[in-house]
């Protein structure tokens, strides 16, 4: 069955926010919800079954999907996950004629601001090397770093590809979810690691966080925001996000980076020619250029 498109809610204006309490979710047309969520944690464990289609479907071959034209691609992996969750995807990229490179992630626990930095300077190395922007790919949490680093440098990114991330306001997943990023906030803020006293929280307002919030340079950026309504980590209608090419699956949150259909999904995204990229008057220009936030940049 083909991935079906979902049509994004508009906002009514630029000016809206999501809320910092735990559980406020922001969803496009309607009020901020409350809600402590559990999540779906026993349909989680069906990842394994969706790696197993994967790998007995012809997509696994590259038979029905477009191949690639050796453009560098930058796999991120989600919270508490590492590099090694993404090594079935990359194998599958290398098999179409992409070049996906890893950012040598172990868990993705860290200061968010630090993190992005790191994902920059593995692009500027790709940038550099191949001549070409860089198309990134972002499971989960990594769809953040995706989403905002095309912010900050669509000069170097060609396409931004988010699988199962909350992109309306970083914080819309189950309450347990939400309390494993408690207990890495602290663990960041005791190594000394954090930049900001409210690091890997709602209202940290560091770089990172106001180039996530920034208005998203769609006409420079293709942005794809793969999502599934049985997602039992992050809210599904956080995924959904104006002006990107929002694709429904179905399947699990662990189980999108195994799942047939989202790989049928990444393959067509990436198979868009690149959009007109920006001028820049030098490396990391558009990095320093003012951030224009969609929203407070304390609730990023």
């Amino acid at each position: 069955m083909p991935a079906e498109r979902a049509v994004a809610w508009e906002p009514e204006s630029e000016d809206w926010s999501g809320g910092a309490e735990d559980g406020e979710r922001f969803v496009f047309g309607d009020e901020a919800i409350r809600e402590r969520w559990w999540g779906r944690p026993v349909a989680e464990t069906r990842w394994t079954l969706e790696l197993g289609r994967m790998l007995a479907d012809p997509v696994w071959r590259g038979v029905g999907v477009p191949h690639g034209d050796g453009r560098p691609v930058l796999l991120m992996p989600g919270f508490l996950a590492g590099d090694q969750t993404l090594l079935v995807i990359a194998a599958w990229l290398r098999r179409l004629g992409y070049r996906p490179r890893l950012c040598g992630f172990v868990a993705n626990t860290g200061c968010s601001d630090r993190t992005l930095d790191r994902v920059e300077r593995r692009v500027e190395t790709l940038w550099r090397a191949y001549g070409r922007r860089v198309a990134l790919i972002g499971h989960s949490r990594g769809g953040h770093f995706a989403r905002a680093l095309a912010a900050r440098r669509p000069d170097h990114v060609s396409h931004a590809i988010s699988m199962g991330a909350d992109l309306q306001g970083l914080f819309g997943a189950s309450h347990p979810t939400l309390i494993a990023v408690d207990v890495a906030r602290r663990v960041v803020q005791a190594s000394g690691r954090a930049r900001r006293d409210a690091c890997l929280s709602a209202h940290c307002g560091c770089p990172f966080s106001h180039d996530f919030a920034r208005r998203f340079p769609f006409e420079q950026v293709r942005l794809t925001s793969i999502y599934s309504k049985g997602d039992g980590v992050v809210h599904w209608q956080c995924q959904v996000v104006p002006h990107a090419d929002c694709i429904e699956v179905t399947g699990s949150h662990v189980g999108l980076v195994f799942n047939r259909k989202v790989y049928r999904a990444v393959a067509g995204a990436l198979a868009l020619p690149e959009l007109t990229a920006p001028s820049a008057s030098g490396p990391g220009a558009a990095g320093h250029a003012a951030a224009t936030p969609r929203y407070p940049a304390s609730n990023a």
